[in-house]
């Protein structure tokens, strides 16, 4: 069955987060994720100023007030988090929730927050070293008594991780497009995550299959989810103009019919799970709210 997950801005308030976490957990919904940055980005990559809640925080805040979701993180870059502190508190977590969390991991990205707190991105194939090595001491951490490993990235000597988390394994996520970060998520991960339209994602999670044929792993035993820019637009003419100015490998746009008919796409594609972005899904609480409400009513039950 296809499943659909809320993904809520972190420069949202936590009275909005708050309240949609109870209701999504009284709803259809499968789950909610949490994005791991530190400040809005910004195309030049200078310092932007905003409101952005911490992540992990967050997660914790929301496993507490809910009792079915899913929670997780989409994705926490392994630039700013030590894998070690990343499996100990996504352990932590999923004990407090009954085993409810998903550890979304990624090589980081955004340029400006890095630039800010002196964090170093690296160039790209070092930076993909780096994520290599922190999923597979993640891993090992979360799975064994004791983890040691030499790396060139990381050390760890006779290294525990206590609690365990509730779930064996732990899912650990993977949101990439790369053709190498794909190939470490079909070695290491048991969730992948993309972005894009029905014709984007298509090459991606066939880019997966044929990376988990390289490394000899069954591709159905990776859980897969996508996640778009879903503009709710009634009136054709103000859809068509949408269309124009919205990013084109990522924006649907239309009534709940051209939604169905897009997310059964992603179906057929094989993906698993829908995440539906609030970013652009309107200017206030009560708007975004109405838009989630309108998904839950006329878009879910056409899948269930």
């Amino acid at each position: 069955m296809l499943r659909f997950s809320v993904w809520p801005s972190p420069q949202r308030d936590w009275s909005e987060t708050s309240s949609l976490a109870r209701w999504v957990d009284d709803g259809p919904w499968h789950g909610m994720w949490c994005a791991d940055h530190f400040m809005p980005n910004s195309e030049n990559h200078t310092t932007k100023a905003g409101d952005v809640a911490e992540c992990w925080s967050t997660i914790a805040a929301i496993a507490a007030i809910t009792n079915r979701i899913r929670v997780g993180s989409l994705v926490s870059p392994t630039t700013f988090r030590h894998p070690a502190v990343l499996a100990n508190t996504a352990a932590t977590i999923d004990r407090q929730s009954n085993g409810r969390l998903v550890l979304g991991v990624g090589a980081g990205w955004q340029v400006n927050e890095h630039d800010a707190y002196g964090v170093d991105l690296m160039d790209p194939a070092a930076r993909v070293d780096r994520f290599e090595e922190a999923i597979v001491i993640i891993n090992d951490l979360l799975a064994n008594e004791r983890t040691s490993f030499d790396g060139r990235h990381f050390v760890m000597r006779d290294a525990p991780c206590e609690p365990k988390p509730v779930q064996t394994p732990l899912p650990v996520l993977v949101g990439t497009g790369g053709r190498r970060m794909t190939e470490i998520t079909a070695r290491h991960a048991h969730e992948w995550n993309t972005w894009g339209t029905p014709e984007t994602a298509a090459g991606r999670i066939r880019a997966l299959r044929e990376a988990c044929e390289r490394v000899g792993r069954d591709p159905g035993t990776i859980r897969c989810s996508v996640q778009a820019l879903f503009f709710f637009v009634d009136d054709d003419n103000v859809a068509r103009k949408v269309a124009e100015k919205a990013p084109i490998d990522r924006s649907i746009v239309g009534n709940a019919e051209v939604m169905i008919q897009s997310i059964a796409r992603y179906r057929d594609l094989g993906f698993d799970e829908i995440i539906v972005p609030d970013f652009v899904l309107g200017d206030s609480a009560e708007v975004r709210r109405e838009s989630y409400e309108r998904f839950a009513r006329d878009v879910i039950p056409a899948f269930c």
